[in-house]
């Protein structure tokens, strides 16, 4: 009996794939949950692995593109051909009763599960644990980093743990990262002397000590730190982001001691350590690459500038800032000028705030504006849901409060889906002028820069003023350039005027 191999789902707006490579040989042997081929979409890259064993025979070749839901390859079903069974675990314990019971019982198998509806594949962050441990219930094993937040693995069961990915590995959703050998009176216990996790019990410490999360492995690795260097302040030892961020660079002494010895008789050849530091890039970053670049190529972009005089905004901030934060709890930025007097711009210029889908253009009557956050895994895009309801105090929680869970990697796929509409603050690190990408779908975005004093003329007179450039970059195939100029020009005429936002005008 031959079973069919099709493209499966891989996201609500995908409608075909292009396959990658082949694992497997038309007439070869495949066993069950082995790779088949890779499959390619515009959005991530996952492996397919074989539901059944048998014999493959091939449908399509490499570089093929292929319907979702299309048959690509069939499995012949022989008898003789067997899945793999599972390798069992042998941890070393002195105890022979905890032995007994973990190899007698079944292992279970420890998936990566389904963390957002368009995300098929993860990768692998620090491990927790390594195989031969002991773990209970809830205990973390790992954490696992998709294109857009990180998460926690827990153990489902009390047991001793198989690990079968390294990490750094990327792995497809549903993919079998470790296996847990449950124990008959919970994780096994065993002598100090024989096991790894009964040495640190008895001298208090854990088997997270240590570890660090991806987000402070990669602070550390920029800064040429070792981990066992930097005391941990998280649960178990782990080290956090906080804890990589506040630890010191280490001064090579003899490094820059040697070459003074020799200066006076040897010319200067370089400038250091010419070496190189190769390092993988992130699920994160690759998506920012296939999303810039796709949008580059897609879209007809096109961007126009103009210049805001912000002194009636920083005078009406600095008059009630101390107010505000005294009756809101929470300061009083420029964003929130800056979100209110676009969502005013967007209601009068619809297209703006639209997008394409196939050869229709959807309206959104409502403003949910992304806005850009900086983090040390890369950009991400939090969304402000309805900000066109919303006050200045309560557009200004919001902010801090995406921005502070995008820093600590905590944003969820709902979070960060669904904007109509972006604002980019390249401003905060010194930006005077730059043209943003569009956050695809979306047509448009809006680029803050910074605030500096330059003389302009009010009224036939030279005068002083705080000036910011603000750039709007759109999509040319929906929004006219009329449409673009006065949109940016409106949003001028209201930070110019901020009362006009107060009274809708």
């Amino acid at each position: 009996m031959a079973f069919d191999v099709k493209v499966p789902t891989v996201g609500e707006s995908i409608t075909e794939v292009t396959i990658g490579r082949w694992a497997k040989k038309d007439g070869e042997t495949v066993k069950a949950e082995e790779l088949l081929c890779e499959i390619e979409s515009d959005k991530a890259t996952f492996e397919l692995t074989a539901e059944k064993s048998g014999i493959v025979r091939l449908k399509v070749q490499e570089g093929d593109t292929a319907a979702v839901g299309s048959v690509i390859a069939s499995i012949e079903e022989v008898a003789g051909v067997a899945a793999a069974a599972p390798a069992a675990v042998t941890p070393a314990v002195s105890a022979p009763a905890p032995v007994a019971a973990a190899t007698n019982a079944k292992p279970i198998e420890v998936k990566i599960p389904t963390v957002g509806e368009s995300i098929a594949e993860v990768t692998l962050g620090a491990w927790a644990v390594k195989s031969g441990d002991a773990v209970n219930a809830e205990d973390l094993l790992c954490e696992i980093e998709s294109d857009k937040a990180t998460f926690e693995l827990r153990a489902e069961t009390a047991g001793v743990v198989d690990v079968l990915a390294k990490e750094g590995d990327t792995v497809a959703i549903g993919t079998v990262v470790c296996k847990i050998t449950p124990s008959a009176s919970g994780a096994p216990k065993a002598a100090p002397v024989s096991t790894p996790v009964a040495a640190a019990s008895a001298s208090g410490t854990n088997y997270a000590a240590g570890h660090a999360s991806p987000a402070a492995g990669k602070i550390l690795a920029e800064k040429g730190v070792e981990a066992s260097a930097v005391n941990g302040s998280g649960k178990d030892g782990r080290i956090t982001k906080e804890d990589a961020m506040k630890a010191q660079t280490p001064v090579a002494a003899a490094k820059t001691t040697a070459p003074v010895a020799k200066a006076e008789s040897a010319p200067i050849t370089g400038t250091g350590d010419r070496g190189e530091n190769r390092q993988k890039m992130t699920s994160l970053r690759k998506t920012i690459s296939r999303r810039l670049v796709a949008v580059k190529n897609e879209t007809a972009m096109l961007t126009t500038f103009n210049e805001v005089d912000m002194k009636p905004v920083m005078d009406m901030r600095s008059k009630y800032k101390d107010t505000f934060k005294e009756k809101y709890g929470i300061g009083l930025g420029f964003m929130s000028f800056f979100t209110k007097a676009v969502c005013m711009a967007l209601q009068e210029f619809p297209s703006v705030n639209a997008y394409i889908d196939g050869e229709e253009i959807v309206y959104h009557n409502f403003c949910d504006v992304s806005v850009a956050v900086s983090t040390p895994k890369g950009l991400v895009v939090p969304v402000i849901r309805n900000a066109e309801a919303m006050s200045f105090n309560q557009i200004e929680a919001e902010i801090v409060r995406l921005a502070t869970r995008a820093r600590d990697g905590k944003l969820s796929i709902d979070e960060m889906s669904g904007g109509t509409f972006t604002i980019t603050n390249g401003g905060i690190f010194g930006s005077m002028l730059s043209t943003p990408i569009i956050n695809a779908p979306q047509s448009a975005i809006l680029g803050m820069h910074n605030i500096v004093e330059r003389p302009i003329a009010v009224n036939g007179q030279v005068v002083i003023r705080p000036i910011m450039y603000i750039a709007l970059s759109y999509d040319h195939r929906i929004i006219d350039g009329r449409e673009s100029v006065g949109f940016l020009v409106r949003v001028k005429q209201l930070l110019e005027d901020p009362s006009r936002l107060l009274l809708g005008v």
